[in-house]
């Protein structure tokens, strides 16, 4: 049961999404947002009591938040937020959208396993891939969280699986969450503007196995593994990897193949989707749809069929033997730091390989530290080339840098260097919003730039 008297902090989406499950249930919520003008204001009834702009010391007006009963709170919105934080004190409950829908999937007339899925790198490609196995499969699945559908959307009467990618801010507001499944992906540095440390992001993290029936984590990342803070032996725990364990990979008929217990399951070279990142992501789906109850055939008929997301190490042309991919989506250095290690395993250029791995890289470092990238400058890349707000930042990192100031120089500089064999990596360890909405609108002027080439080389 929800209580009288509740606030929405942060409208949006997601925010209209509570809304209307609010009003659906007879109760009409205060909304409060500390834009003047919050996407979807438009939208919202005459009769709804709402607080705008900049009202309060921290943004936000006091006595609404302690006239609550219960807050529920966007991800954006730490809860460290000092008013937040009296709020908490007073006995206010704050929760997320995702601890709505929850809340609803445990009912005791109705309970919906629910497959969560966290990481720094490669949520949406695993929720993605799960839930078009369980569609596949003929279970009636509902995937949404982190990955652009507000959760309380999935809610309906005929769902019999929800398939969630969260985020650590949604994490912070989901304390009931208690997964068939649950797995921490792999951890590198994100978000270090709103944690204190590498540490405290970690075991935000973490919590997602808090009453999980399984946990799965990655061998190769021992920062996945269930600690024993949270419990481990109290349930199930198995893992992914690219050695012959539990979920891995198997020689087998000459060939190396992704498996389940040592047992062959399908041939890598069937992969549509590059590098051995994504084979770990392949893997892990395997896991978290085996605890779903979805058939292998079905996992087996998305993993040779899927080609991957739009901005993550997508395949975007092939030039005079030059590969160009777009990974806009690796807004962190551990996103890079995958991509490149996979591409250099991983290839689809059709003229010999000639080693040579191109990077463009720059936006918002987030507080994040680029050293991890040396090595790679020394050993992997032939260049890396800079822009954006902390381009000085990497620009210090070694000597095969190059400095440009927008992304129409970068992929022009690469044109002009890059030859039959070569790779061009668009993977820039940074956010977006320095110079571009988001990270797809970046993703799109680089595909638009690199056909813009291509048309101009015929």
């Amino acid at each position: 049961m929800l209580p009288e008297r509740i606030l929405i902090l942060g409208l949006g989406q997601t925010g209209l999404s509570v809304l209307q499950y609010c009003l659906q249930r007879g109760i009409t919520p205060v909304v409060m947002d500390t834009r003047s003008r919050p996407p979807g204001a438009e939208q919202l009834p005459d009769s709804i009591e709402r607080y705008f702009g900049e009202l309060g010391q921290g943004g936000m007006p006091l006595a609404p938040l302690l006239a609550a009963e219960l807050i529920i709170a966007s991800p954006g919105v730490p809860l460290a937020t000092p008013e937040l934080q009296q709020a908490l004190a007073a006995g206010v409950e704050i929760i997320g959208d995702v601890e709505l829908l929850v809340r609803a999937c445990s009912r005791d007339d109705k309970q919906v396993p629910i497959i969560a899925i966290t990481g720094s790198n490669g949520k949406s490609t695993v929720t993605t891939l799960v839930g078009e196995m369980a569609a596949e499969a003929g279970i009636k699945v509902g995937v949404g969280g982190n990955i652009g559908i507000p959760a309380l959307e999935l809610l309906t009467t005929e769902l019999e699986l929800v398939v969630l990618e969260l985020s650590s801010f949604q994490l912070e507001t989901t304390p009931s969450l208690a997964a068939r499944a649950a797995t921490v992906l792999n951890i590198s540095e994100d978000h270090l503007d709103r944690y204190d440390s590498l540490a405290h992001y970690r075991d935000t993290k973490l919590g997602i196995y808090q009453s999980a029936e399984q946990a799965v984590y990655n061998r190769e990342d021992d920062q996945t593994q269930v600690p024993t803070w949270l419990s481990p032996s109290a349930y199930a725990i198995t893992s992914f990897g690219l050695d012959a364990q539990a979920y891995g990979r198997v020689a087998h008929d000459g060939q190396l193949w992704l498996s389940r217990a040592g047992q062959p399951v399908l041939p890598v070279a069937d992969l549509k989707i590059l590098g051995t990142h994504n084979q770990l992501n392949a893997l892990a789906a395997m896991a978290l749809a085996d605890q779903a109850g979805i058939s292998e055939t079905a996992q087996v008929a998305v993993l040779r069929r899927f080609t991957g997301l739009k901005h993550r190490c997508q395949f975007v042309a092939e030039k005079n033997g030059v590969l160009w991919v777009n990974d806009s989506k690796a807004t962190n250095v551990g996103a890079t730091l995958a991509a490149i290690d996979g591409l250099a395993n991983d290839s689809l250029a059709s003229e010999p390989k000639a080693g040579r791995l191109w990077l463009i890289a720059g936006g918002q470092g987030k507080g994040q530290d680029f050293s991890p990238l040396v090595g790679l400058l020394n050993d992997k890349l032939a260049a890396m080339v800079c822009f954006g707000q902390d381009r000085a930042q990497l620009l210090a990192l070694a000597a095969n840098t190059h400095e440009v100031q927008t992304l129409d120089e970068a992929v022009a500089w690469c044109a002009a260097q890059a030859t039959a064999g070569d790779t061009v990596l668009f993977a820039p360890a940074c956010a977006s919003l320095d110079m571009y909405g988001n990270y797809q609108l970046r993703g799109e002027h680089f595909i638009s730039l690199v056909e813009a080439l291509l048309v101009e080389a015929l």
